[in-house]
């Protein structure tokens, strides 16, 4: 079973001398993949346990405080992603201000000595150390003269399209779902436990699922035709709203999906809610019975989209 071990003070004896992949996964990508794949044929090679090392914040969001890049996956996404494959831990380092400031030769002697690292799989644009002094070709340097295996990943092209968080967050904002499943590998989704709300859109025959988003920024916005698993061991069509509903005083972010022709249960429930369309942008309406005649338009939109009657 995968483990979840959240600072290199915690990591386990049983853990040392593994192979271990380095990044931020945002996503889980295709090129995620490949430096996944990579890290599991090393560690059946060598006979060692196999681990993905990860941050949070991602670095760029301790960088980018003020405004920081969209997410494409939180924390509990990736781990459930993972799931899905063979992996026997995943690490999880703090981003902070002194993990910022260990130098190339530093961050490499964390993991030697921390958690002796037996090989380090990386991607070629993989950067660390302060500043970002240190690249891919140091990190097979330090191997060398280590001992250590170093393999460095080249990227993985989609068609032409390198597969990469910030070409999927741009596919997603221009709504391109098909390209973004592409880069992906799977379709884009969001995923989370259903919340209480302020139960409005009962009251106006729209009862949703309210998932919170686990994320300082989404890369996309609006509203959605949608399909979604996790209600009843099926998947679900629906309509989903995806922002801060301007039209009822919303502020928090908030995913609100309606499954069509559902009537159970949902609170408490995870969800995976895949994103199929984009039918509009978020607005803001006079009243609230021009906020529920577009819902009833939305709901339209959405059964043709997703051929349901």
């Amino acid at each position: 079973m995968m483990r979840l071990v959240r600072g290199v003070l915690n990591f386990p004896n049983d853990l040392r001398g593994a192979v271990v992949t380095l990044g931020s996964f945002d996503g889980l990508h295709r090129g995620h993949g490949a430096l996944l794949d990579a890290t599991q044929a090393m560690a059946r090679r060598l006979d060692r346990k196999s681990v993905m090392l990860t941050f949070e914040p991602l670095p760029r969001e301790f960088f980018m405080r003020d405004e920081p890049p969209a997410r494409l996956t939180n924390l509990r996404e990736r781990w459930r992603l993972l799931e899905r494959r063979s992996l026997d831990a995943v690490l999880v380092l703090r981003f902070d201000a002194a993990l910022r400031n260990l130098d190339g030769a530093q961050f490499i002697a964390l993991l030697r000595e921390r958690l002796g690292v037996a090989g380090i799989v990386v991607g070629h644009d993989f950067r660390f150390g302060r500043g970002g002094s240190a690249d891919a070709a140091a990190l097979v340097a330090a191997g060398v003269q280590g001992g250590f295996d170093v393999e460095v990943v080249p990227p993985v092209l989609v068609g032409r399209e390198r597969a990469s968080s910030s070409a999927i967050r741009a596919a997603l904002a221009a709504g391109a779902f098909a390209e973004a499943e592409r880069l992906l590998g799977r379709p884009y989704t969001m995923r989370g436990r259903v919340v209480g709300g302020r139960q409005l859109g009962r009251t106006l025959g729209f009862p949703t699922a309210n998932i919170r988003l686990r994320r300082r920024r989404i890369p996309l916005g609006g509203i959605f035709a949608v399909r979604v698993a996790g209600a009843d061991g099926g998947i679900r069509a629906g309509v989903a709203s995806l922002g801060t509903r301007p039209t009822v005083g919303g502020v928090e972010p908030l995913l609100e999906t309606f499954l069509f022709d559902f009537a159970g249960d949902l609170y408490g429930r995870e969800l995976e809610v895949e994103f199929v369309a984009h039918l509009r942008d978020e607005a803001r309406f006079d009243s609230i019975d021009a906020l529920v005649t577009q819902m009833q338009a939305d709901e339209r939109a959405a059964r043709a989209v997703l051929g349901v009657d």
